[in-house]
This record gives structure tokens, sequence and C-alpha cells, in this order.
């Protein structure tokens, strides 16, 4: 039996405070109760008035300072404005408050030192609460003082509250937590953004056949191919068999486009003239948005397309204007295909592409991303170990992404987000991510956002309507062996709208009917899979804030296909896993057939003897046996969702050199000899694979050479044999036959010989074709 993970790598759970402890029964009554609440005070510069210059050029260059305590916020100036608008928010965590007064002064930029021109002063004790779904809190215009106290020229126009996470101003504000981070782009950086992966299709190319080709060469006989580009994607035909200027293919080749569609479909015709030479006889360019849209199986007309050739005339590339070939298509997107973007194990949606064939959802995913504990330092700043974490969530075609916490290994971010659910056969995926990107990407020196795990929540192994409050490990596979990154507290509820809906759902297809009818070849699966992983990432990582192709790869699993010894070995032991309930039946058996236990074995005896003379209770009895064993595993039934599992991964035995491989690049990087070396291993665990599929073959051969009469006198007994069975059958009632050969089956060891028995001694005795074999 496989033993457990380490204590320190299982699943905990947690007793949060959720939603302010607005608790009522076993639901929540917040709108925002997933989440522990924090208190933050917020400070909204909105704009100022009639302000004095203060520079000797009787220029104003403005700007509003917030202070709290050693905390202190600035927002950008303006040159040369005397009434300039900000519209800034500053949040200061109440936990962290230094101070009982609040100021905010407004400052003349200049060279050498700002000028001061005043400020405003608030007691916290007297700032008013805002709960959302509360208005938002207007703002009002305070006469700027001195440092005196007396009241001087230019208005400040303000909004001091407190309120927590909740607040819309939360996402957008300076946060006091990360004062260290300073400028636009660094501040966009670190805050909480929700993207959308883009909407992706299945665009397949049909290509019929091209008439009126022009070759060069008309002496001979032209080998045509069509060679189709989109973006970064390119596929070719075969060579046409025809051999003619009018050449056939009828052949599909199958891409990903996203929308907008910014690239066209570049189409060429080519004449392989060499070996490695060809010659471009056409091309032609379609700009996919204006191409049929197919929801069906049934066929979109076919469409002619004129070849246009380029001649080069004194170094540039001028249209030749002559007699046009032409090609013949179908070029149609498929919105009834689901585009597969993540592997099929943990998908998160499985919705066709087209909208029009949605079904209407089935509830609604919330999870309340709280807190990590236990963090272990991703970088060093200042001689000193650091992480500044953020989490990011994929489920459907909805990512989040919380703020980043700055220099903390036990971050709360306390965020809470909401995904729609149209299938519960699907899978949440929450990674936390390290960011190397605080001031802006020129200041990172092209470092990547370092991963400290991740974690998967199948819906289906969740109760509706319950909230799942538990501390997953962050667990990472390095090239030295797995490693704990920390723990990541999460608060998880799954709400059912159609408790009816959601159990229809198990009896339909996983997948849209297309996938079916029209279903597409393996390979084409795994190309089209690694298109749109690299369309995603790259989408996503021109948002603003980018969320980064590493991230967006480690989130989709990709080159989680590539050749691993480990999980070979641990996808092998999982095989076994299944098949050790036939094998302790089996062994069961053996012992009953061997008299282990005589009164077991009587007890069967009668039951086998009851099941023959009435053989209509055994389906009843095994559908009843089946309802009673699951009765009984209910009261052990998981309370908990499931977690990355080590000793299942086979990552804590896996062998050093067995992780190095897992981690080499592909093509490999690895001096030569090692390479030698783990190419003889995989030729020897090769050569073992080979002998046993050898050997089911040679079974396989021996059931077939039963009547072929490869072995006339094996055969002719096979035969005979078959002759008198028959003829006994047909006088002798099956249920005689049945009891007889159950009781022969289970008869007492004392009758029992040791050796084979004689139907597998004439078996093992048949010929195969192994002697055929080179």
């Amino acid at each position: 039996m496989q033993r457990p993970p380490p204590e320190d790598f299982l699943l905990k759970e947690t007793k949060p405070h959720l939603g302010g402890g607005k608790i009522s029964g076993d639901k929540l009554t917040s709108t925002y109760d997933l989440v522990e609440q924090m208190q933050y005070l917020y400070v909204r510069v909105v704009k100022a008035k009639d302000l004095p210059s203060k520079d000797v050029t009787g220029s104003c260059d403005p700007y509003a300072e917030v202070k709290l305590g050693n905390y202190k916020g600035t927002t950008r100036h303006f040159e040369k404005k005397t009434n300039p608008e900000w519209n800034q928010v500053f949040a200061f965590s109440k936990d962290r408050l230094q101070a009982s007064m609040l100021e905010v002064t407004v400052k003349d930029k200049d060279v050498v030192k700002d000028d001061f021109i005043g400020r405003v002063w608030f007691d916290l004790n007297e700032v008013p609460k805002r709960v959302p779904p509360d208005s938002p809190l207007a703002p009002q215009w305070y006469r700027l003082e001195d440092r005196k106290g007396d009241k001087v020229k230019g208005e400040l126009m303000l909004a001091v509250w407190m309120g927590t996470q909740a607040d819309e101003a939360f996402p957008e504000a300076w946060h006091s937590d990360a004062a260290t981070v300073s400028g636009v782009d660094a501040l966009a950086n670190i805050r909480s953004k929700v993207y959308l992966s883009p909407k992706l299709w299945y665009l397949r190319v049909n290509v019929i056949e091209a008439q009126d080709l022009q070759p060069t060469d008309k002496g001979r006989y032209p080998e045509v191919f069509v060679k189709a580009i989109l973006g970064n994607q390119a596929l070719r035909t075969r060579i046409s068999q025809s051999r003619t200027i009018n050449p056939l293919w009828n052949e599909d080749l199958m891409f990903v486009a996203a929308e907008p569609f910014e690239e066209p479909l570049i189409l060429s015709v080519e004449d392989r003239v060499a070996p490695n030479k060809e010659e471009v006889l056409g091309r032609c360019a379609i700009p996919l948005q204006f191409m049929d849209r197919r929801l069906d199986h049934k066929p979109v007309n076919t469409r002619w397309f004129n070849l246009e050739k380029h001649i080069i005339v004194e170094g540039e590339k001028k249209k030749e204007i002559k007699f046009a070939s032409r090609i013949h298509m179908r070029v149609c997107l498929e919105g009834g295909y689901h585009v597969l973007d993540e592997s099929t194990h943990y998908s998160s949606d499985l919705r066709p592409t087209a909208k029009q064939l949605w079904k209407s959802g089935i509830g609604v995913l919330e999870v309340g991303i709280l807190s990590a504990q236990g963090l272990m330092p991703m970088k060093n700043k200042d001689g000193r170990g650091t992480t500044d974490a953020y989490c990011v969530a994929k489920y459907g075609q909805k990512w989040i992404r919380t703020r980043t916490i700055i220099d903390s290994f036990m971050p709360r971010w306390n965020e809470q987000y909401t995904w729609e659910v149209f299938d519960p056969c699907t899978v949440i995926t929450i990674g936390v991510f390290d960011n190397c990107h605080l001031h802006g990407p020129e200041k990172a020196g092209g470092a990547k956002d370092s991963r400290i795990g991740k974690v998967r929540i199948r819906l289906s192994t969740l109760e509706t309507d319950r909230v799942y409050t538990h501390s997953y490990p962050l667990l990472v596979l390095h090239p030295n062996g797995v490693k704990k990154m920390g723990e990541i507290q999460l608060a998880v509820r799954f709400t059912c709208s159609s408790l009816l809906n959601m159990m229809h759902m198990y009896s339909l297809p996983l997948l849209p009917k297309m996938h079916y009818i029209h279903p597409l070849t393996v390979s084409q699966l795994d190309s089209l899979r690694h298109q749109a992983t690299q369309i995603v990432s790259m989408r996503l990582s021109r948002a603003e804030p980018p969320l980064r192709k590493e991230v967006v790869e480690y989130m989709l699993d990709v080159g989680s296909h590539m050749w691993s010894m480990r999980r070979s070995k641990a996808n092998f032991f999982r095989i076994m896993g299944v098949l050790s309930g036939l094998i302790a039946v089996g062994k069961w058996f053996d012992q009953i057939c061997n008299w282990k236990n005589p009164i077991t074995t009587v007890l069967i005896h009668i039951l086998f003897i009851i099941l023959v003379m009435y053989p209509e209770l055994i389906l009843p009895t095994v559908f009843l046996y089946l309802f009673l064993i699951g009765i009984w595993h209910y009261r052990w039934r998981p309370r908990h969702p499931p977690n990355m599992d080590t000793r299942l991964s086979h990552a804590d035995s896996a062998h050093p050199d067995e992780l190095d491989e897992e981690f080499d690049t592909f093509p490999t990087s690895r001096p030569s000899d090692i390479v030698r070396m783990r190419y003889d291993r995989l030729r020897s665990i090769a050569g073992r694979i080979q002998t046993v599929v050898g050997d089911l073959a040679t079974q396989g051969e021996r059931l077939q050479s039963l009547l072929s009469w490869r072995d006339p006198r094996a055969t002719a007994l096979f035969v005979l044999f078959c002759f008198i069975a028959a003829s006994v059958l047909y006088v002798t009632p099956f249920q005689v036959v049945a009891l007889l050969s159950g009781i022969y089956v289970l008869r007492h060891p004392r009758f029992r010989h040791k050796l084979p028995s004689v139907p597998l001694n004439f078996f093992r005795r048949l010929p195969a074709r192994t002697d055929c074999m080179l």
C-alpha cells in the first residue's frame, strides 16, 4: 500500500474570520463574505484651485503629498498649472496606522527644494465610515493653511473615509504597504486586475485544387504544393500526385485564430524545382473577418481565389499583370469546436467557440484568496532575502491577478472573485508568483516572475453551498527535488442554481459534438494546443499591466507532455493501483478455490448453486452489491478537496538525474556523455516494453492459429473438440453444464495437480509468428 505524504505536505483545514464575522448558519450574509475584512483609511485627492506661485518665474508646478506617520504618498505633478486635477486615491492599512492625524500638503516642485504651498489636517477619530454598496463619499473643498495654522490662498478638494477592501477605490489606490514602489508604470505592475483570454477559433482551410498554373520550366512535370501561413503558424499540403498545371489536393489544414483577427491568411502555391529549391507560382492574402463561420457539420460553399505572381524588376517586387492562376478552396472558422488551450485532464472550460451554442450556466464559483504563510525568500535585496508575492487564478476565459504584497513572507490579500460555471467537471487553477517587475520592465533586466507554487481544485469534488476553508501546501518540483515553498489559504464556495441541470450535465458529452462528428487527430490536437497557448500567452503579455508569458505557461501546464521518467513511473503505479482491485479479487478467488477458509468456500458454493438455478438473480444481485458498497463507503467519503500528492507523483523519490532530465531543454543542452547514458537507459526501458508488447502479440496470434491450420494436428484436435462439445451441449441443459464447470473450478486441493491444466498446455503449444521475425 502507498505510504501517505509527509504531514507538512498535507491539506489543513482552517477557521478564518470570514466576512467580518457576519455568519448565519452555514451561509454568510455579507456580499464580500469569503475573505477577512481589512480596514483601510482612504484619501481621494481630487483637485486644487487658486494656488499661489512660489517660483521666481511666477509659475506653479503643484503636487500633493499625503502623510500618515512614516508613510508618505505623492500625486503626479503638473507644470505651470494653478488649478491641477489629480483624482488619485491613497489607501493606508488600519493595522499599520502610526499616527492619529492625517496631513495632506500641497507643494510646488522645484529643482533644488520643493516649496511649501499649504496643507490640510484631519483627526482620524473624526473620519466617517463607508460600507458598500453605499454611494461614494462626496469630496469637499478645504482651505489650505500655512505651517502656523493660518489660512492661505488656495483650496484643495478631498474625500477621507474609513472602508474595507470591498471599496470600489481599492484596486486603483496607492497602498501604504507598497510605499517603496514609485512611478505610474511600476504601480500598475502591482495592482489587482481581471483579464480575459482572447476568443479562439479553429480555422479550417480545405485546399481542393488549382487551375492554370504557369511554371517557369514548361518542359517538366511540376511538383506543386500549397503553403499556408497565419501569424507564426505555417503548414503545407503534400505534393500533388496529378503532376499537371491543374493540380488536385483536397487536403485540410487546421490553424488557431484569435479575435480580433489582426493578420490575414497568406497562401502560396509553390513548385519544388530542386530538392532544396521552391519556385512561387502565385500568392493570395485572405482576411479572416470576411470568412464564413460554421456552427455545425454542414459544409460551407467553396470559393475560387486569384493567385498573384510577383516578379523582380530592378531589385523591386512588382505585380506581374498576366492571366491569373486560381486556387479552389473551402475556408471557414469552426465555431462548433472548443479550442483546447489547457490539458484535457484539468480543463476549466469546455464550451464551443460560438456563443450561440453555449448552454445556460449551472452555478457560481466564488473564491476568496486570503493569505499565504511561510513563503520562501525568492530573491536578494540589500543583502537579505525577500518575496513580493501575488496570485493568479484561471477559470474559463477569465483570469484574475491579485495585488502584489511587497516584501512579505506572510502576505494577506483578502480578495474575492466570482466565476460563472457551465460544467461541474472542470478545474480552477490558482498559482502564486514572485513579482520581479516592481520598478518597471526596464529595471527588471529580463528577469522572469518566479513560480512559488500552484493549486488545482476540481469543482465536481466540492459539495454545493458549502464554504471550504483550507490551507494548501505550495509544492514545486526543482532539479534537486520537491520543495515546499509555503502555504496558501483559500475559501471556496460552489453554488448550484439548478441541481437538475447539473445532474443532466453528467449525461452529456464532455466536449462539443463537433469533436465527435468530425474528430481531429491526436497530432493535430497537440499542435493546435501548442499554437493556442502561444497565442493566449502573447495576447495576455500585451495587456497593461502584462500577465507575463512565464506565468501563463505555468498556469496552462505548457511542457507537461514532454518525456519524464518520474511521470512515467507515477503513471505506471497509477495503473497498478487501478488494477489492484482486480488482483485482490483474483487472490481472493484463488484462496476460495484452494479452500484456505472452508466455511467461506462452502458459502460460495451455495451462492453459486443458487445463481445457476435462478440466473435471473445474477444482475440484480450484482447491482444490489454495488449499491450496498456505495452506501457503506459514504461514511468515509472525502470531506476535503484533493491537493497535490508528492507520493502519487513520485516527486519525493525521484533520482536527481531523472529530475535533471525532466528540466532539460528541448532539444537537449546537456553534454554528450550524459545524453548517451540517458539514451541507453531509455533503450533499456523501451526493450522491456517491446518484450511485453511482443508477448501480448504472441498470445493473440496463438488464438488466431486455432483455426488457421498452421499446425494441422493442433487445429484438428481443436475442431474435433468443438464438434464433440457442440454435440454434448445441444442435449445437456446449460444449467447442468454451468454447475459442473463451477464445481470443477472450485474443487478441493486434494483433487488438484500442481502441473498446468490440459487447455493451458495445449494453448502454449500453438504456433505464433515469432518464428518469422528477423
